[in-house]
């Protein structure tokens, strides 16, 4: 995955639809670089900072979207300044959602924005310890990041682990405490009680850069752009059929149109894309003219979650598409109850079958039954792919010969 640091307007509108504000250092910016861009990172009174970060809007860039001024209050009020309650802070840099790349581009090429953001945040919560976790060439970057400085030589970093579940905030907490990276049913929130028992706020390490941002220039600054609702701008992984792949920095506001239009796609040979990657859902092109937030992609039970834009061409099958995807996910079960380790294989099987065309109306149907069993829906599972309108009989994206004449091979082109 390569990096675009300035994608090029789009020339669906006038209004441009990227931004420069996280990679303005250039790429692979050492210290004196980010100085140079950003100047020396201002110390704030704690709550003065919470109330900065309330008034900007900012919220999590991870996938959840919660306001990150509400975390970081939360964990300093569990905390209340007694001793041995000191909170800890965690900068989650792992990307377990298969097509997402935003945070190891952000961490290769922007690590002092991201420890910038995380000091920041660790001073208005009093946090006593402060980790990092990252993996990969991404870690290097952060290692040798905290090298060049003195104000970060108490950020531990720690390696983090692969798969879907793994970046989950319990199973960070639970991989730093027992070495299992696999999510915790807790009875308790994180900032109540996490790592060793301390209140543990988690947050991403995009949101921390947007925070370092907001520590500098202030909450109406951040707001200058974007979305009103939810205001800035976002990093967004463009993968699949397009004349190139990336990641990208644009507005919150930016339309669907905007950000591919930027890539000078055919939008004529374009089905749908999947927004919010696998725990998100299929966007028809013909509502690409949607901002990217989740009020306006509510109707298709679509959110920008961590910024995931894929694409798929007219010549693929969504039903396919969303098959293998399903089947991705059965893989990655924690294994911890019943739903998942049993259901997701069944749902599996179930969508293969009817992608393929075997007794598309049974299998549908128990399809249906398996995921209200086992508690899915569009927003974790994306049952209906563009394309379809129920049981198909013949392939929608008119390119298999079999399909064509109603007979379903299950064939189609892999995405």
């Amino acid at each position: 995955m390569t990096m675009t640091v300035e994608p090029a307007a789009s020339r669906a509108t006038s209004r441009r639809a990227d931004a420069r504000r996280l990679f303005a250092a250039g790429s692979h910016a050492g210290l004196e670089a980010h100085l140079r861009a950003y100047r020396e990172l201002p110390t704030r009174n704690p709550e003065a900072m919470l109330a900065e970060l309330e008034a900007a809007g900012l919220t999590g860039r991870g996938g959840a979207a919660f306001p990150v001024w509400r975390k970081l209050a939360a964990a300093r009020e569990t905390a209340g300044g007694r001793r041995g309650r000191a909170p800890i802070l965690i900068a989650n840099g792992t990307e377990g959602e298969p097509l997402s790349s935003k945070d190891t581009v952000l961490l290769r090429n922007a690590p002092h924005l991201v420890i910038d953001g995380l000091l920041a945040a660790a001073r208005s919560i009093a946090a006593r310890n402060v980790l990092i976790i990252a993996e990969g060439d991404a870690l290097q970057a952060v290692e040798g990041a905290i090298g060049e400085r003195t104000d970060a030589r108490n950020v531990e970093v720690v390696e983090g682990a692969d798969g879907f579940v793994s970046g989950e905030a319990s199973a960070l907490v639970n991989l730093i405490e027992n070495d299992d990276a696999r999510p915790v049913d807790r009875t308790r929130r994180l900032t109540t009680s996490g790592l060793r028992g301390r209140p543990t706020v988690v947050q991403n390490v995009e949101t921390l850069a947007h925070v370092a941002l907001i520590a500098r220039h202030g909450a109406a600054w951040f707001r200058s752009v974007g979305d009103p609702v939810d205001p800035g701008t976002r990093l967004v992984t463009v993968t699949g059929d397009m004349p190139s792949e990336g990641v990208y920095e644009v507005r919150t506001d930016a339309t669907v149109r905007q950000v591919l239009g930027a890539l000078r796609p055919d939008f004529g040979a374009i089905r749908a894309a999947l927004i919010g990657g696998y725990h998100g859902a299929w966007v028809p092109e013909s509502a690409f003219d949607l901002p990217l937030t989740a009020l306006d992609l509510a109707p298709f039970d679509a959110a920008p979650g961590a910024g995931i834009i894929h694409v798929l061409g007219d010549h693929r099958c969504g039903l396919w598409a969303t098959a293998r995807i399903v089947e991705y996910l059965a893989g990655q079960s924690a294994r911890q109850c019943g739903p998942c380790m049993f259901g997701l294989p069944t749902m599996a099987d179930r969508f293969d079958a009817v992608a393929s065309g075997e007794a598309v109306a049974e299998n549908a149907a128990d399809l249906a039954r398996v995921a209200g069993l086992a508690g899915a829906d569009r927003a974790t599972t994306p049952t209906e792919p563009p394309g379809s309108s129920g049981a198909p009989s013949a392939c929608s994206s008119a390119t298999c010969a079999r399909m064509r004449s109603g007979a379903a091979c299950g064939r189609c082109a892999d995405p």
